[in-house]
């Protein structure tokens, strides 16, 4: 299975910053000691253009952010300092899932071990996201001819809220967003398919409502290629997640999203999403199972017949 990285996604913070940014470089450094992926394997995806951003973007918006006129608010509201390797590291997350998007048409499975940045807006960004990667990836698809209709499945466990903003009024792009219903964001944005679940939801519960939701949205959408957000953040030691799955429980639902892509005939391209366990070797195991089935999964796509 190919896959993206750039050392661009692990953006230098203030001391204390809560936001486990070393996740990305220990999540790559475990994939290749584990053998999930080879380094001739890893890519470095290239910067997302202005002409990919403003898809998605109001050009006021992108040109403040990458000029850094945007005022210090929007960034408390983003929770990053302004930077220009904060620029170039959003660019690059979109980047990732731009070119796993275009190596999922080829080869029917792809990861960027990043993006997920689903909280950004049209013109704004939050919740430590900046540009939209999952629709600025469906859409420079589209403009490139290679795809019509899109699934974007989210299983964060915040609400894809940015996502449903961007893609409202699209009926070629159709946004599916299960997650914890009294977490952040607070002031949903109503995607096609939302499905909010209660506190401490748990393994079962979750599986078995997302099989069903997972059936619903693509029959709803008939899409070409699915983006799938995936989220270590649904796990019981989540710091910010509420919700109660354990690891092997995440796993699961891995395989459920990859089979359902598998059976459906549908390419997948996956992204990290949030997590924000104590211990950074959580979140990367969860990651890690994440790639690791994907990988099978890809290796299943090459027997296709």
């Amino acid at each position: 299975m190919k896959a993206f990285y750039a050392d661009h996604f692990v953006l230098p913070l203030p001391e204390g910053h809560r936001f486990p940014m070393h996740k990305y470089s220990r999540l790559r450094e475990r994939v290749l000691e584990e053998g999930i992926l080879s380094a001739n394997n890893l890519f470095e995806p290239p910067p997302a253009t202005d002409a990919d951003l403003l898809r998605c973007h109001d050009a006021d918006y992108t040109q403040r952010v990458t000029t850094g006129t945007i005022t210090h608010r929007e960034m408390v509201r983003i929770g990053f300092p302004w930077s220009a390797e904060m620029v170039e590291r959003s660019r690059r997350s979109s980047g990732g899932t731009m070119m796993a998007s275009l190596t999922a048409l080829r080869e029917g499975v792809s990861a960027n071990l990043a993006g997920g940045t689903h909280h950004a807006g049209r013109n704004h960004g939050e919740g430590y996201c900046v540009f939209n990667d999952s629709p600025i990836a469906a859409r420079a698809l589209q403009a490139q001819g290679l795809v019509r209709r899109v699934l974007v499945v989210d299983t964060d466990v915040h609400q894809g809220n940015g996502t449903a903003e961007i893609c409202q009024n699209d009926p070629s792009i159709f946004t599916f967003s299960i997650h914890g219903e009294k977490n952040f964001p607070f002031r949903k944005v109503q995607g096609d398919l939302d499905v909010g679940l209660p506190d401490n939801t748990g393994d079962e519960e979750y599986l078995a409502l997302l099989e069903v939701a997972l059936e619903r949205a693509y029959f709803a959408s008939n899409p070409d290629i699915i983006i799938w957000v995936s989220g270590a953040d649904p796990f019981i030691g989540d710091t910010l997640g509420k919700l109660s799955l354990t690891k092997e429980g995440l796993a699961f639902r891995d395989e459920l999203v990859l089979k359902k892509c598998f059976e459906w005939g549908v390419p997948v391209a996956i992204s990290m999403g949030g997590g924000y366990a104590k211990s950074i070797e959580d979140i990367v195991d969860i990651h890690l199972n994440t790639l690791r089935i994907a990988r099978d999964f890809a290796q299943k796509w090459a027997n296709r017949p």
